[in-house]
């Protein structure tokens, strides 16, 4: 069954993420509600234009009285009160409340608006609907207040992780339209409300503020409440074609259901949709707030691989994978919308790339003829970097974690643990081309994980050190150790010896897991959850869940995914980074991220056990949580359709309608 746009509703009122990282986008265009008001709109972005200050207000005049709607958080007459509101995909719609005596007469309104990002053009609608809740007649005039801020047109080639610089201050230039010497904005009011309601009677008014180049004229090709229908129509197509192979969960554990869709949802408004875009559907790394419109390879290809093959299907995999080539992948860690490569080389760029082609190859059996890229891109890191023997130094911080201290530099086991990884991918690809270099390939991987566990790994500590060119050791208990695991790097002590720090008062919290120990007095802190302590990047929980599934820990892995199911209550789609020792994201960082995927990579590749093969052999493990019941249904694989249900100690596989095994948890081949 399709998903509709209901499926990703979200009651606002439960929300935990800061007023500043609600947004809605079309993948077109992204705009944000102004906090605590009914109908208030403050923020645009549409790539190539920025209205990040612009701010329109909606002051409603009933019987000669001014109801403002500001947000005032004071005592008596404060206007309009805002009274919940419900994000969408395609809108926000909001609610307001007026009842106030004004010189001995109520005045009562309700007041509900929807905010819906435009499909097609920069800009939004605004729609108002005024309701008069008094026993008389009352006149109503809507009054505008626009304030259009600092305009900027900035090329697509130079949007990146931050948001665009503010343009110059837009001065009237006529009724309704403001100018700089870049930007136009257009304020439209198609649907003027009608001088008097009735006792009960409700009318309608339609806004929209639009943005052009400076001196183009802003083009009516319909009514805004078709715009708006525009922008449904549009939300509800993208979700049919990029859920269309998206397996549905359902679940009786509370929680998993909402953590489930809200991981999807995080994927989806990452997929921008834009005409002048490099590739369409373009993944940005965030962008729901206007800043990280641009293209991670770690977060697309590291953290989501998977969920892409099946979202946006094999020729776009493709597309991007060359896209990303072309960006210059081993020289940026980042590319534009236009394609265009950004800021320094990336330690975990060329492990994503591979790990994103891979991902297609098992999927779909497509993207081998990529081999000559990948072995080149390979080799070119093996070129650029220091060796320090079978190693390869990585360099500082801001081509790894960007901690804000001395710690993972230099010489590590992750990503010379992914670059081993990188090789074997090489070598199954050889070996599907018939090219005689697999064997070479085999051996460097090996020799890489033998050299990791020879001088990487401190056996007194149980845990891995990082080598300095000066021959300085930092030994920092970050979560980038537990890749290793996935890499085939650890032998069975070393297995232990990590796993015996994935537990309360370490590395996990009441609400996830935290990118450094506790217990590593000289690395942890709480200023930066995002590598440094305290909670950790939204992919790194999710991937360290997934990794103690594939290596059957499942156990400690649902325990690590439970500790999340309070995003998806509380966050309508999942932030750039979150605490783990409360329930709440940093406000100063962005809203949104790609990698939010990862959720439902690992329930789908970890606890419903699929395991694609590039041979199209499918393999399938399940390992129910101890707690509940858990159905995953319609996973496609070379044309054959897979459900899965799971409960406490048993498991029913199907195949084509038809039940290929049932009862206790095992290995299955198809």
């Amino acid at each position: 069954m399709t998903y509709q746009l209901n499926d990703f509703a979200f009651d606002l009122r439960a929300s935990l993420a800061p007023a500043n990282h609600i947004w809605v986008g079309s993948g077109y265009s992204t705009v944000a509600p102004l906090a605590n008001t009914a109908a208030g709109v403050k923020g645009l972005f549409s790539p190539p234009f920025a209205a990040r200050d612009v701010q329109l207000l909606l002051n409603i005049e009933a019987d000669g009285h001014v109801v403002s709607d500001t947000g005032n958080l004071g005592k008596g007459d404060c206007g309009l009160l805002y009274a919940g509101a419900e994000w969408r995909p395609d809108r926000i719609a909001r609610s307001g409340t007026y009842h106030y005596f004004h010189e001995g007469r109520l005045i009562s309104l309700f007041v509900r608006s929807r905010l819906v990002p435009l499909a097609d053009r920069a800009g939004f609608v605004l729609a108002v609907r005024i309701a008069n809740r008094t026993e008389r007649s009352i006149e109503v005039h809507v009054k505008p207040d626009l304030t259009p801020g600092r305009l900027r047109l900035q090329p697509l080639d130079d949007w990146d992780y931050g948001h665009p610089a503010p343009g110059e201050p837009a001065s009237p230039i006529r009724d309704g339209v403001w100018e700089n010497g870049e930007v136009r904005m257009t304020l439209i009011n198609d649907s003027p409300l009608p001088s008097r309601l009735a006792p009960g009677e409700e009318a309608v008014c339609r806004l929209a503020v639009v943005l052009t180049p400076r001196g183009e004229e802003c083009s009516m090709d319909a009514s805004l409440e078709a715009w708006e229908k525009r922008t449904e129509a549009g939300w509800q197509d993208r979700i049919d074609r990029l859920c269309a192979s998206v397996p549905r969960l359902e679940s009786d554990i509370p929680g998993l259901e909402d953590y489930y869709r809200r991981s999807l949802v995080s994927g989806l408004i990452c997929l921008w949709e834009h005409p002048d875009f490099a590739m369409q559907p373009f993944p940005v790394v965030s962008g729901i707030e206007g800043a990280g419109i641009c293209c991670y390879p770690w977060d697309t290809g590291g953290y989501a691989g998977r969920l892409l093959a099946l979202m946006i299907g094999s020729e776009r995999m493709m597309e991007l994978a060359r896209l990303m080539a072309g960006s210059g992948i081993e020289q940026h860690s980042r590319f534009s919308p236009s394609g265009v490569g950004k800021d320094v080389p990336y330690s975990y760029s060329l492990w994503s790339f591979f790990n994103l082609v891979w991902s297609n190859v098992e999927q779909h059996g497509e993207g081998q003829e990529l081999y000559g890229v990948m072995r080149n891109l390979l080799l070119s890191d093996e070129k650029r970097l220091p060796a320090w023997g079978e190693l390869l130094d990585y360099g500082k911080q801001h081509n790894l974690l960007e901690m804000r201290s001395a710690a993972h530099e230099h010489v590590v086991s992750s990503p010379n643990a992914e670059r081993a990884w990188c090789y074997d991918r090489l070598a199954d690809l050889a070996e599907r081309l018939g090219v005689e270099e697999a064997a070479m390939w085999r051996d460097q991987a090996e020799r890489i994980r033998r050299a990791i566990r020879d001088h990487l790994w401190d056996d007194e500590a149980g845990w891995f050190v990082c080598r300095y060119p000066d021959g300085h050791l930092e030994r920092v208990y970050t979560i980038q150790a537990y890749d290793t695991l996935r890499m085939g790097v650890c032998t069975e002590p070393m297995k232990i010896a990590l796993l015996s720090h994935v537990r309360d008062g370490a590395f996990l919290a009441p609400y996830g897991v935290s990118s450094i120990s506790a217990e590593d007095p000289i690395h942890y802190e709480l200023n930066d959850p995002d590598w440094s302590g305290g909670g950790c990047y939204t992919g790194e929980a999710t991937m360290l869940a997934l990794t103690l599934w594939e290596i059957g820990e499942s156990g400690p892995a649902w325990d690590v995914l439970k500790r999340l199911l309070w995003m998806g209550r509380h966050l309508p789609y999942f932030p750039q980074e979150h605490y783990c020792d409360r329930p709440a994201v940093p406000a100063h960082k962005r809203a949104n991220v790609i990698a939010g995927l990862s959720g439902a990579e690992a329930i789908l590749f970890g606890m419903a056990g699929l395991k694609p093969g590039a041979d199209g052999t499918l393999t399938i493990h399940p390992q129910p949580p101890q707690e509940g019941k858990v159905s995953v249904t319609g996973y496609p694989y070379r044309g054959r359709i897979i459900d899965i249900h799971m409960q406490p100690g048993s498991c029913r596989i199907v195949c084509d309608g038809r039940v290929i095994h049932e009862g206790a948890p095992a290995l299955c081949t198809l």
